[in-house]
């Protein structure tokens, strides 16, 4: 590792390229095989991302929120959805390729964002270590399954973690030119403003690289009071960039970070979760942290919870709010301790790391644990994995014949072996969704959508039947509204604080009327089977008895289909 003197006076490691020398770095066999296996991945994401929006959050948010404002005419204040308060700069692009006529161009983009960060990956670690590196680096994120699963949807979670990731390396760019070259400090705030006006999640990245600002400019050049003036400099660009949004918040609801920390900025609201919120309240993160909420909703113990970030490398399930709703691969952790060996970058190194760690440990302890919420980790840690990778070569690579063939093979089938189980990954999700029979036009997007929807023929008969001024409420229906052409709302605990209310006055006829009026809706949407579970699991038979009866008094049934039933409601004529 070569030193250089700073203005100060003070040596500063710089960083050099070392390269592995022969078959490791060359053009060959190995580059061809790593380069196809990158396109035939992004060639099967394209195929995935080609079909009609299906995933959770973007039916929720992503794609719903947009289309609402679209239909508006203009970003508008949406109260009772709280999502809509969240950042959402690349949300803004999915509105345009919505106004443009377009919902399947909004997984291509949030794909897009998972291929930028793959050739950051691949683009660093090509510039230290060699392009085999770099093309082992960018396959070994793009693979990872909860990249692959996120790429072919229209979530936002790649494209905070391209801007986080973009932010961090040009930092160390910065850093690398001795802090002469100010467009690469100005390129790491305005990325990262990018970032925080995405997703709230990038609060915790901005925090503690504006912390690595000050510490490292202070330590390399011995100038204290410069160092805080940058880290003042890098907080200003940032939040200018991501200002928008944050005092929209401020000026709606005083608080421009609502719906976080509202307690910090208002009094506690008037209305008390009440035992009929328990779970929603623990399932969300709520009051009672993390392990409380786990011991409530999973019964696990001090010890389960305490391991959880490593617990996510090994048990991520799609789909299981227990098992973290995700999956990533042992490879991304295993094999990071070796990144330490003889590095000559060893304390960029342990920079990526911290950062790293940092932000594993605030994301997964401040609120409910999703594998996607520290997705801007990965590309770090795919970075260190190979590191640690190209470390083990080396040091196999100095012992005798015998064992250095023996420890290269079984070097080289781990990491194929962790490759592969992510090709299988990618093989399972491929056959869920089944793309070809959509993509070659043997099943329409209807069937496609009734294929993976259960909601959507009630939703078809919505858009069909109902007048064009119906307003519907949404209750036990995961609060998906995309696809409904007639305006709609639904509240934070999935209609399920409207049931307890409905079932607490049931008895009194006017009452239970006035209130369904409050709604200001003219049609409920009900799943039945969640319905009826709910009120077995909470209230007697004498109260269910009593609220199926005035609901029957007080609507009609209009449709019914596969566990979905739409039911008219009293409402205000003049309305």
């Amino acid at each position: 590792m070569m030193r250089v003197e700073t203005r100060s006076g003070k040596m500063r490691p710089q960083i050099i390229q070392e390269k592995t020398g022969g078959r490791w770095d060359s053009v060959g066999p190995l580059t061809w095989l790593m380069g196809i296996a990158l396109l035939a991945l992004l060639f099967c994401e394209v195929l995935l991302a080609l079909t009609p929006p299906i995933a959770r959050d973007a039916l929720i948010h992503h794609l719903a929120i947009p289309k609402l404002w679209l239909r508006h005419g203009a970003i508008h204040e949406i109260p009772w959805a709280d999502f809509s308060y969240y950042p959402m700069n690349v949300d803004l692009l999915y509105m345009a390729a919505l106004a443009y006529g377009s919902d399947i161009l909004p997984n291509l983009i949030h794909l897009s964002f998972g291929a930028a960060t793959g050739l950051l990956i691949y683009l660093y670690l090509t510039k230290r270590i060699g392009r085999n590196w770099g093309l082992l680096g960018a396959l070994v994120f793009l693979s990872t399954p909860v990249v692959i699963r996120l790429s072919t949807t229209a979530y936002v979670d790649l494209g905070m973690t391209f801007f986080t990731t973009a932010s961090l390396l040009a930092f160390l760019q910065w850093r690398e030119s001795d802090y002469r070259k100010g467009l690469w400090m100005a390129l790491s705030a305005i990325a990262m403003g990018l970032a925080l006006g995405s997703k709230y999640n990038a609060l915790i990245a901005w925090f503690f690289l504006n912390l690595m600002v000050v510490f490292y400019y202070s330590r390399d050049r011995g100038h204290t009071n410069q160092a805080l003036k940058m880290g003042i400099l890098f907080f200003v660009l940032t939040l200018l960039i991501a200002s928008p949004w944050y005092i929209k918040n401020l000026v709606l609801t005083g608080n421009p970070l609502h719906p976080l920390f509202e307690r910090y900025f208002h009094h506690f609201a008037q209305q008390g979760v009440g035992k009929d919120g328990l779970i929603e309240v623990a399932a969300s993160g709520g009051w009672f942290g993390i392990f409380q909420t786990r011991q409530l909703l999973y019964g696990e113990g001090f010890w389960e919870t305490i391991l959880i970030p490593l617990r996510i490398f090994f048990q991520g399930r799609d789909d299981s709010d227990r098992y973290f709703d995700g999956v990533l691969s042992p490879l991304l952790l295993i094999l990071i301790p070796f990144a330490f060996l003889k590095n000559p970058q060893r304390r960029e190194s342990l920079a990526l790391l911290m950062f790293s760690l940092y932000f594993l440990f605030m994301a997964l302890f401040s609120e409910v644990v999703r594998i996607r919420y520290i997705l801007p980790i990965v590309p770090f840690f795919a970075i260190l994995t190979v590191q640690g990778i190209k470390n083990l070569v080396d040091r196999i690579s100095g012992a005798v014949q015998k064992p250095r063939m023996l420890g290269l093979i079984a070097l080289s089938l781990l990491v194929v072996g962790f490759l592969a189980a992510n090709g299988l990954y990618l093989t399972q999700y491929f056959q869920t969704i089944g793309p070809l029979s959509y993509l070659s036009k043997a099943e329409t997007r209807d069937a496609f959508l009734s294929r993976h929807l259960g909601s959507y023929p009630v939703i078809r008969f919505i858009n069909g039947n109902l007048p064009a001024d119906a307003r519907v409420y949404l209750v036990l229906l995961g609060r998906r509204g995309y696809y409904l052409d007639r305006d709609y709302r639904h509240d934070p605990t999935n209609g399920m604080a409207l049931i307890s209310e409905m079932a607490k006055i049931a008895g009194d006829r006017q009452r239970f009327t006035n209130r369904l009026r409050e709604t200001d809706c003219t049609h409920l949407l009900l799943r039945t089977d969640l319905f009826e579970k709910y009120l077995r699991d909470n209230y007697p038979e004498k109260t269910r008895m009593r609220l199926l009866e005035a609901m029957a008094e007080s609507m009609r049934l209009v449709y019914e289909s596969g566990g979905y039933a739409v039911l008219t409601l009293p409402h205000d004529q003049s309305g």
